[in-house]
């Protein structure tokens, strides 16, 4: 099976930093595939080596089964997408779009052509003559990927792309986004640190920390079956159980993670139960989040739907005594970071 990007064994030294070391990922052919990780965890290094705006330090990445250290970044069958749209603001956004292809030497009737074809997929045809003083954040992010998808690339690269944007605004892109890459059926590779972002748009989902990859998975089993402590904090927010809590707190052996969606107040149904006093009460909309103060000591979070008819949570304030329950099932095992 050819892939269309490959890592084997990949790694960046700048000095003795190691910004990537030793990471091997398979991306497949028209898949939303999302790099995600805080900064300085090297997903953009990574991305920037895809590209052909970095060296490998070590290791081979193919694009479509191409060695890629034997093909300069013009030749490669990919283009990236920047958080800063970077626009010519004296031209017009079609002449914006259609730069590339007038730098590859096409004539002035075809690029224009391909260019209002570019704007129309990311449906802005009807922008071209403005300029990008006169468009939104929105439309010049969009403009930004009409400009890249012009050149007709197998691989599209996208480097936090909707960092730049209000919080309606970058919910909105990312539906767009989603659609696009289905429309277009090529490959998207994301990179963000908003793990929001990543859960909603990626097939797959690669977790950077420290120049490695700690897990590659869908959305859904990132979220409900971390494989390292840093996955099920940084994926979400999580309870995570050292080999001492599990013990003093569910008689368990090892380390483990808890969602706080998945702990019930005041219910004694569970067959783990936990006593605590309230530490501190967070009205988030949808659901209300407790800070929880157990006998031990140790901090529990726990969040409750606020659900219409229920008394829960709302009764609830800081200082008082309850009871935590949950099922021994929802505890997802961890293993140990390197």
């Amino acid at each position: 099976m050819t892939y269309a990007v490959e890592f084997h064994n990949v790694s960046r030294l700048y000095g003795d930093v190691r910004a990537v070391d030793g990471v091997s990922i398979a991306i497949n052919d028209g898949e939303f595939f999302s790099m995600l990780g805080p900064s300085g965890s090297g997903k953009t290094t990574c991305l920037r080596l895809i590209a052909g705006f970095e060296q490998l330090s070590g290791g081979a990445i193919t694009i479509f089964g191409k060695q890629a250290s034997e093909l300069p970044p013009w030749e490669r069958d990919v283009n990236t997408v920047f958080q800063d749209y970077a626009l010519f603001p004296h031209m017009s956004i079609l002449d914006n779009v259609a730069y590339g292809l007038m730098v590859k030497g096409i004539d002035k009737k075809q690029r224009h052509a391909k260019a209002r074809e570019a704007l129309d997929k990311v449906a802005l045809g009807f922008v071209y003559e403005r300029k990008p003083s006169q468009l939104s954040g929105g439309q010049r992010q969009r403009v930004a990927i009409a400009r890249a998808l012009v050149n007709e690339p197998r691989v599209l690269l996208l480097d936090e792309p909707l960092g730049a944007l209000d919080l309606k605004l970058r919910e909105q892109m990312q539906l767009e986004l989603k659609k696009l890459q289905q429309s277009l059926g090529i490959t998207f590779i994301f990179v963000t640190h908003d793990q929001g972002e990543a859960l909603s748009m990626s097939d797959r989902v690669a977790v950077f920390n420290n120049g490695r990859i700690e897990q590659v998975d869908s959305p859904r089993e990132l979220y409900m079956r971390p494989r390292t402590p840093f996955v099920a904090s940084f994926v979400g927010t999580s309870n995570v159980f050292d080999a001492t809590m599990s013990a003093n707190v569910c008689g368990l052996q090892g380390m483990f993670s808890l969602r706080p969606e998945h702990i019930r107040l005041n219910d004694t149904g569970g067959e783990v139960q936990a006593r605590g006093v309230i530490q501190a009460v967070q009205y988030q909309g949808a659901a209300t989040r407790f800070e929880l103060k157990l006998a031990g000591g140790e901090k529990l979070l726990v969040s409750q739907a606020n659900l219409t008819g229920e008394m829960l949570p709302s009764t609830l304030s800081p200082g008082q005594q309850v009871m935590a329950s949950w099922s021994r099932d929802v505890m997802v095992p961890l293993v140990e970071e390197r």
